[in-house]
């Protein structure tokens, strides 16, 4: 075996196991591993970024697409704390990631030499598994290990540190093969009660989430739910398992739920959870189910045993893989319709009609805002007729992001990148991920003002490397969300919560992207058209008033709620 340095192993263990982008702030600590980047140049790419939380975001936004770890490489120290955003990101979305942070030299340890932090202590709580490597002859061994844990049962993060010395370190030793992935099936006796439990249920409601799902598993799952008129919604920000189209999708249960929804869940007599944790935001605060025994049966299944019991005890709880369960049921059953009113008809199928037409009814945009002042129910209203149906949107946290969820129709599989974990700052470098997989889909990035002034700076990256996305910015002068809790708990009493903003149109401009801003509905549909047929990235921003501040009140509605208590 020739002898290789520890830096050009690393990276050699990550093309074997199918890396094919990298993100990252470059850092002295770990430029043995740069070089082994340079090295295999032509089959893995790394991708630099400007603020080490963005290539985290874009590391868990890769794996979400694909289904692989997401790859990130930061610097010690100040890089690390930086990049902890996205690695308690990927830690709540249950998503597959390997964060590797350079460190100081062995003979430098447990002195606090320069930017040294123990990583072990540091990111205990935030991700699956951290460790360090400190030996060039086992990184074939940490790297198969790394990618079975963030892989296996409830995908993760995992982090591993490098020491500095480590890199350079020369040895000859063989490659680890490529990590395989571990699937947990449900048994012949599960499906079988599962069926049975549905055949005698009434209301039933289906709930789909989590992450472990590819086009075939969706696919699978699709059919199930036709051949049994199941109503199915979506966990909170997994909207795009089931085509939004569908006859069968009722809505997402999540922040700001349909009213009609919740009641229907909290009326069903049975609920199957099919991939969620069932964490606050899918439970609206652990309100739709009671703890720990829920009123309604309950069905969980979860790629984590560690889940199931967590906080409900379920009727029936399968630990396996969203995917794998699906194609289980698709395979299982041949004639699985009970006998209801009518021929092809199950016996809760106007039930099933009933909360479809609720959902239309709660999705379709009503304007309002008076004239000469947008509304952003119809801008969302506007992207749905005129995005591809297989277009990627992509938010962060803020209230901006309740119109998306609430008005936009997700076409399908990976249409939809958002954090469950409510961060600020995603939405940017995720759509510059999800574009750098996908050349050909249309990516459309969603922003509040305050959230995309997190990792604004990412257009140098969307540019640096052709990532043509479609920037929409809604400046409306504040930090939504949390205003709108002021005003709900100290109304009129505004603090800390303004924003004073650049034009961000120029600003994108700046970085040679286009830039466009709209006051109107018809100002929009020009600028998303243009944006549409560009050739490089485009931004446009989108002036709206605070007053408006969500889906279902304005401020001075929620003034006059609080005036009334």
């Amino acid at each position: 075996m020739e002898a290789r340095i520890g830096g050009h192993i690393l990276v050699d263990q990550l093309v074997l196991n199918g890396c094919d982008l990298a993100f990252g702030v470059p850092g002295e600590s770990y430029l043995a591993a740069l070089d082994g980047f340079y090295k295999q140049r032509d089959r893995a790419k790394f991708i630099v970024c400007r603020h080490e939380g963005a290539a985290t975001n874009m590391a868990e936004a890769y794996g979400k697409m694909t289904g692989r770890p997401g790859i990130a490489f930061v610097t010690r120290g100040p890089g690390a704390c930086n990049a902890s955003i996205g690695v308690h990101t990927a830690q709540q979305d249950s998503t597959p990631m390997i964060l590797f942070i350079g460190q100081v030299g062995s003979d430098f340890v447990d002195r606090e030499a320069f930017q040294e932090v123990d990583y072990r202590k540091m990111f205990a709580p935030l991700c699956k598994w951290v460790s360090q490597i400190d030996r060039a002859d086992r990184i074939p061994e940490y790297i198969s290990h790394a990618y079975h844990v963030a892989m296996s049962g409830r995908p993760g993060p995992v982090v591993l540190a490098l020491p500095e010395d480590m890199l350079v370190q020369s040895v000859a030793i063989a490659d680890a093969p490529p990590a395989q992935k571990i699937v947990t099936r449900p048994g012949a006796e599960d499906i079988a009660q599962l069926i049975a439990m549905l055949q005698a249920a009434i209301s039933p409601v289906l709930i789909l989430g989590g992450h472990g799902w590819d086009e075939k598993s969706c696919t699978a799952i699709r059919s199930f739910i036709e051949a049994w008129d199941l109503p199915t919604g979506s966990a909170f920000r997994f909207q795009d398992l089931l085509d939004n189209a569908h006859k069968n999708f009722v809505g997402d249960v999540g922040i700001g739920i349909n009213p009609a929804l919740g009641l229907r869940i909290k009326e069903a007599d049975l609920v199957i959870a099919l991939g969620p944790r069932l964490g606050e935001m899918t439970t609206g605060g652990y309100t739709l189910f009671d703890v720990p025994r829920p009123t309604q049966k309950l069905i969980h299944v979860h790629a984590g045993a560690e889940e199931l019991g967590r906080v409900y005890q379920a009727d029936l709880m399968i630990n396996a893989t969203p995917s794998a369960f699906a194609l289980s049921l698709a395979k299982l059953l041949k004639h699985p319709l009970p006998v209801g009113e009518g021929v092809g008809r199950a016996p809760w199928s106007a039930q099933t009609a009933q909360a479809r037409a609720d959902f239309l009814a709660y999705s379709t945009p009503k304007r309002r805002t008076p004239d000469g002042i947008t509304d952003l129910a119809e801008i969302v209203g506007m992207l749905n007729a005129k995005l591809p149906h297989d277009a990627i949107v992509t938010n962060g946290a803020g209230n901006y992001a309740a119109f998306l969820h609430r008005y936009y129709r997700y076409g399908g599989f990976r249409t939809q990148l958002a954090p469950t974990s409510g961060a600020m700052g995603y939405g940017v470098p995720a759509a510059i991920a999800a574009k750098l997989i996908d050349k050909k889909r249309t990516v459309v990035s969603w922003n509040g003002d305050g959230c995309f002034q997190m990792h604004g700076l990412e257009l140098g990256t969307a540019m640096q490397y052709g990532a043509n996305v479609i920037f929409v910015v809604v400046n409306n002068g504040t930090y939504g969300t949390i205003r709108m809790h002021q005003e709900r708990d100290y109304p009129a009493r505004i603090s800390g919560t303004d924003l004073h903003n650049p034009n961000f149109a120029e600003l994108a401009k700046s970085f040679g992207a286009n830039g466009v801003q709209t006051r109107s509905l018809a100002e929009f549909e020009v600028a998303l058209d243009a944006a549409l047929k560009a050739d490089k990235s485009s931004l446009i921003e989108i002036i709206v008033d605070a007053e408006y501040i969500s889906p279902r009140a304005t401020i001075t509605q929620l003034r006059a709620i609080n005036a009334k208590k």
